[in-house]
């Protein structure tokens, strides 16, 4: 184990500002034990393997995007145009060579040659709903099924967006994330600011979408799952209260052998020393405990293989901790980062 490259990013984390430890990305190589510090120099917030091409592998920094041709191997920065953090990479489904990065504050950067170089596109105008310690950021993206210029955006404290013409022009999707807090007081949560009950719902950490349901994004944030059937101008809760003892929505994915396969992290807080990872096999209907580990931090990333369904990795905040599986769930190993790290952000394999 593994049989792919697996890939961890580590950054900081804003709680804890005397913590030591490595960042950067780490590569645990195929048919290894062992982790390689591939990346040392920026903190890496997103790792992603292109899904056309495992050779191509994508380091958001907190100095732009950084580049692998060689299987994550080494790293050079791309040809990007600022110094700002990055979040977030997608790849469209109908053209390899169109990709998306997501940035903090928000941007969104594309490229048109598999990320060899990047342009921003137009700053969305996503109105300030509440603060945080720090800028807003485009989590996680995720592009309709078949239509590269529809794009749905998880924007962490600041709820969702989305684009149809390609990131020109971008929808604010975050009015009826505040009405669920204002009238559901179930999901009214305040930890930093006290201007909105609808903090926690506006913290959006994850985003997918499913070709079996192409118009019912899923979007994971503090308070759970939530889909929306009207392209997120009204969004349906979940209840990931009905199958899971922690509902803080850090990640969401759709299987890509399978549509109906979905996986969602819950955790108990950002800071936490718990969690589990979901997986509904009917599209998002019903859920089981999916992992049979015990992590130690809040699960901050699952990592899916393009090419085998099998293969599920999760990483957890604290100490590196990273599991995986080959057998669809059967069997688990863990794989931890060996050396002092500072926080996982990023799961990735390929």
């Amino acid at each position: 184990m593994p049989k792919s490259n697996v890939f961890c990013g580590i950054a900081g984390y804003v709680g804890r500002p005397d913590a030591t430890g490595a960042v950067g990305v780490f590569r645990r190589p195929a048919g290894s034990t062992e982790w390689q510090h591939v990346l040392k120099e920026h903190e890496t917030f997103a790792v992603f393997v292109h899904p056309k091409d495992s050779s191509l592998v994508f380091a958001g920094t907190s100095d732009g995007v950084y580049r692998s041709t060689d299987g994550g191997a080494s790293f050079k920065r791309a040809t990007f145009p600022d110094s700002i953090q990055v979040w977030s990479f997608i790849a469209a489904d109908t053209n390899p060579d169109l990709m998306y990065a997501g940035a903090s504050p928000i941007n969104v950067y594309k490229s048109t040659d598999r990320g060899a170089s990047w342009t921003r596109l137009p700053t969305p105008s996503i109105p300030e709903r509440c603060s945080g310690p720090f800028a807003p950021r485009v989590m996680r993206m995720v592009q309709r099924p078949g239509n590269p210029n529809e794009i749905y955006a998880a924007l962490e404290i600041a709820g969702a967006m989305r684009t149809t013409d390609g990131g020109q022009t971008w929808e604010d999707l975050g009015d009826h994330l505040v009405k669920l807090a204002e009238t559901m007081p179930h999901l009214a949560s305040r930890i930093v600011q006290q201007e909105t009950p609808a903090e926690g719902m506006l913290d959006g950490h994850a985003i997918t979408v499913s070709p079996e349901n192409p118009d019912s994004p899923i979007l994971a944030v503090r308070m759970g799952l939530f889909t929306t059937k009207d392209h997120g101008k009204t969004w349906i809760d979940m209840d990931a209260r009905s199958f899971s003892p922690t509902t803080y929505g850090r990640d969401v994915h759709v299987s890509p052998q399978n549509p109906k396969t979905l996986y969602a992290a819950l955790s108990v807080a950002a800071a936490s020393h718990d969690g589990g990872v979901y997986r509904s096999d009917d599209a998002g209907k019903t859920w089981n405990r999916f992992d049979k580990v015990q992590v130690h931090g809040t699960i901050m990333s699952i990592g899916l293989n393009a090419k085998d369904p099998d293969q599920v990795y999760i990483g957890a905040r604290y100490k590196g901790e990273i599991f995986g599986t080959e057998d669809g769930g059967k069997t688990w190993q863990e794989m931890s980062i060996p050396v002092e790290v500072k926080d996982v952000y990023s799961v990735a394999c390929g």
